[in-house]
């Protein structure tokens, strides 16, 4: 017994002893947490690994925009089904209520404090909003501000009072990280001072020099509320006004994908939704996790293919009815014939099978926005690790500067958009029924 307590004397002298002193040796800091990824909810993860990109099958469009090529692509996390409606409402809501709480704490109601204070209860600089606060409808001045909300009584249908979701914008900043790469810090040794070299392109197009780190800071203030009426727009004398006044809000249409959104609107969610989780992550003293964003086109097409590199379609089969004669995706599968796969518009998200990385939906449904540029020589001059091509259109470029790469086919597209290999473009200020999108995330670390 003695032995015993005189061993655990001296392990915690020896331990005590190695946390004061210094011994010229290389320890690292210590006391650093160990970090531990949260898995993301209804996230497939997906595997690093190399594959084929590109064709699968005879070009039929004679499109040439593909070729094959072997590339690498790290892990990331992935969404199992497209954004839906319901989910996307979410960030419709969250950014309705913050405009009226940033309203009813610029109107600086007594006993409120809509807007985070410190210790000696003076507002944090950047009008950090107090989600707490309760808001009380019955004080006049709430109930005023509470009617801005709404259309002006002129522009009521019947009378009926709805939020005027013209005022939905959502404002964020960003890094531009390619542009903050092009430019390069100098130090002058002799006069003690650095300076930036280059030049930077803002969102209006305007080139000005780098003057610091600001320079790269982009800030984009956006409305984020569907373009419901894409839905008679895009079909020409076609009978489609209850999609256009029912899909997004209605109950009935809460899992199905969100259709409607620009390129800008997808990547405002994005942002959001990374703010979302790391507000939520510090509250708890959890780090931060990276970003979501839209996926680069290389790994959506890597994810689709669901581990089978050679497979035309993502459930691996060169066909697209299953044994019993019953296709396997919803999109247009015969001449005028929108009906035989179940559905005549956009489905409810997950109601064919998953590829093996247990990703819905990949093909058919609704198309998605990736992240990147389209060029169709983008293939030939893209690095085989990691492919990238991402260009950040101003509204002051020509058209063919604002196209982005979707993926995947659609409801009113041919089986021959389905092909994890098939490439299209939309512009990145268009609307479309037929285009949504899922998120992406990248995995932090090494794999275990």
């Amino acid at each position: 017994m003695k032995k015993v307590l005189l061993s655990a004397l001296i392990i915690i002298i020896f331990l005590t002893g190695c946390g004061n002193s210094n011994t010229g040796e290389l320890t690292g800091v210590l006391g650093r947490k160990k970090y531990f990824e949260p898995e993301p909810m209804e996230m497939a993860f997906i595997p690093a690994g190399s594959f084929m990109m590109g064709p699968s099958d005879q070009d039929a469009l004679f499109a040439m925009n593909s070729l094959s090529k072997q590339v690498t692509v790290d892990a990331f996390w992935m969404d199992q089904t497209e954004i839906t409606n319901n989910k996307y409402r979410q960030f419709v809501y969250w950014v309705r209520d913050s405009i009226l709480r940033t309203k009813l704490g610029e109107a600086q109601i007594a006993d409120r404090e809509y807007f985070m204070t410190d210790a000696d209860g003076n507002v944090l600089e950047g009008n950090v909003l107090n989600w707490e606060e309760k808001i009380d409808p019955e004080e006049e001045t709430t109930k005023g501000i509470i009617e801005e909300m709404f259309y002006p009584p002129e522009e009521r249908f019947n009378g009926k009072k709805q939020y005027d979701v013209r005022k939905f914008n959502y404002s964020y900043w960003w890094i531009d990280y390619q542009q903050a790469a092009k430019s390069r810090y100098v130090y002058d040794y002799d006069n003690n001072t650095g300076k930036y070299e280059g030049q930077v392109t803002d969102n209006n197009g305007t080139r000005t020099d780098v003057k610091d780190r600001s320079s790269f800071i982009r800030h984009v203030v956006i409305n984020i509320y569907p373009d419901t009426l894409c839905w008679i727009r895009d079909f020409t004398y076609s009978f489609n006004d209850p999609q256009a006044d029912l899909y997004f809000w209605h109950p009935s249409f809460d899992d199905y994908p969100v259709v409607g959104v620009t390129w800008h609107q997808a990547n405002a969610f994005s942002h959001w939704r990374t703010e979302f989780m790391n507000n939520a992550l510090r509250k708890n003293g959890i780090s931060d996790v990276q970003e979501y964003r839209l996926p680069l086109e290389t790994e959506w097409e890597y994810a689709a293919r669901g581990a089978l590199d050679l497979s035309k379609y993502p459930w691996g089969g060169p066909y697209t009815r299953n044994y019993t004669g019953c296709f396997i995706a919803n999109f247009k599968p015969l001449r005028g014939n929108y009906i035989d796969d179940g559905n005549v518009y956009a489905g409810k998200v997950a109601s064919y099978e998953p590829n093996e990385y247990g990703l819905y939906d990949m093909s058919g449904n609704v198309a998605e926005w990736t992240c990147c540029a389209y060029h169709p020589s983008a293939y030939i001059f893209q690095h085989d690790l990691q492919p990238n091509f991402e260009y950040n259109a101003t509204p002051q470029d020509p058209p063919v500067l604002k196209r982005k790469v979707i993926r995947g086919g659609s409801w009113k597209d041919i089986a021959y958009f389905l092909e994890t290999s098939a490439r299209d473009y939309e512009y990145q200020d268009s609307t479309k029924p037929y285009v949504g999108f899922r998120n992406v995330r990248t995995y932090i670390g090494a794999e275990l």
